[in-house]
């Protein structure tokens, strides 16, 4: 599919730090799991976002520890800055190194039948992880979160993180080591996963998660008690089928709007005895309209989806793909295109794995 989309293309602190945390009159961004806002047509200032959430940026020191320890070149998401933040990466990299264990962790919200092209992005680099340093890795469809924030019915919930598990198995992960669940089929039938999720509930107190991410009085409780649901594959005991009742650490790829519900979990982690889970952080794959925003299930004009034909893909991104061309021919001659904006180039930088190539493009 990504090979498609280029071809088209070419011709917590927990007390302190919430979603929706401003550290300056100029902070403009809002980055939190359900909204993703920027008012500059370059998108999200990460390098504010990385000091806003207190994390890492993925700088040289950590790219040359990744290579020597591994062996490999780093995937062309870290070496181009489409995953540009992390926490305690280090730490991982140290547990490989001693040849301890760890294993991965990322999931999905299913919004839609079919995923679109940005959802691909923590699933890439998750299963390059997973060939690098070959461990397990678990996957939560979060099929209850969608029934609690959508207007949908419960079984068309199930029913989506159904349908939208077949386009994560297409990404070719090690089925000897890797679990896919949903949390309406999972947690009934796994008393050590339910049990981790009351003990980090009884960590968290009201106070403190209306503060991480902005719930308000009329919010419905099942929202509130949500956030403990996502913490809990965190850690390895919840799985004690995978792990035993072994103590491992984990690592976690996803997009930098859902580090709130981690920087909550490693809050708790060490008063439960576990391991903080380390964190990789993608920047956002921009709709088709523009930067301002990421690429959203909900609005067909501003996404591209697995399922949509190399015709219906030519067509989105000739009609809707904001341009980085100049107002006027004689504008652009003198000037040539702000690929910083351009969105077919921008979604070259994804999924164009050729550094020449882009280059070539660019210029």
């Amino acid at each position: 599919m990504a090979n498609v989309v280029a071809t088209e293309i070419k011709h917590l602190d927990i007390n302190n730090k919430t979603c929706n945390d401003k550290t300056s009159t100029e902070e403009e961004d809002v980055v939190n799991p359900w909204n993703v806002v920027s008012k500059s047509d370059t998108g999200i200032d990460y390098d504010k976002l990385i000091k806003r959430f207190g994390s890492s940026k993925i700088d040289a020191e950590l790219v040359e520890k990744f290579e020597k320890v591994t062996g490999h070149p780093v995937h062309h998401f870290i070496r181009r800055g489409i995953f540009f933040s992390h926490r305690d990466m280090h730490q991982i990299l140290s547990t490989y190194e001693k040849g301890k264990p760890f294993y991965l962790y990322t999931g999905r919200g299913a919004s839609s039948k079919a995923m679109h092209v940005g959802h691909l992005i923590p699933f890439m680099i998750t299963k390059w992880l997973q060939d690098v340093f070959d461990v397990p890795l678990v996957i939560q469809l979060t099929d209850d979160e969608k029934f609690l924030w959508k207007d949908i019915k419960l079984e068309e919930a199930r029913q989506l993180a159904y349908e939208n598990a077949k386009d994560i198995i297409a990404c070719g992960f090690d089925i000897e080591k890797t679990f896919i669940f949903s949390d309406f089929d999972f947690m009934g039938q796994c008393p050590n996963f339910y049990q981790n999720v009351i003990r980090v509930g009884k960590c968290v107190t009201f106070n403190q998660v209306k503060g991480i991410f902005g719930f308000g009085d009329s919010d419905v409780i099942g929202k509130i008690s949500f956030p403990a649901v996502q913490a809990a594959p965190s850690f390895s005991n919840s799985f004690p089928f995978i792990f035993g009742k072994a103590n491992i650490p984990c690592l976690i790829p996803c997009a930098i709007d859902q580090d709130p519900y981690f920087r909550m979990t490693r809050d708790v982690a060490p008063r439960l005895g576990y391991h903080k889970p380390a964190l990789l952080h993608s920047s956002f794959f921009p709709a088709l309209q523009g930067a301002q925003t990421k690429m959203s299930a909900s609005d067909p004009n501003s996404s591209i989806f697995l399922t949509d034909t190399p015709k219906q893909i030519k067509n989105k991104v000739n009609k809707h793909a904001f341009s980085g061309g100049q107002a006027t021919i004689e504008e652009h001659r003198e000037k040539g295109g702000n690929c910083d904006v351009d969105i077919s180039y921008q979604y070259l930088r994804f999924f164009l794995e050729d550094d020449e190539q882009l280059k070539q493009i660019e210029k």
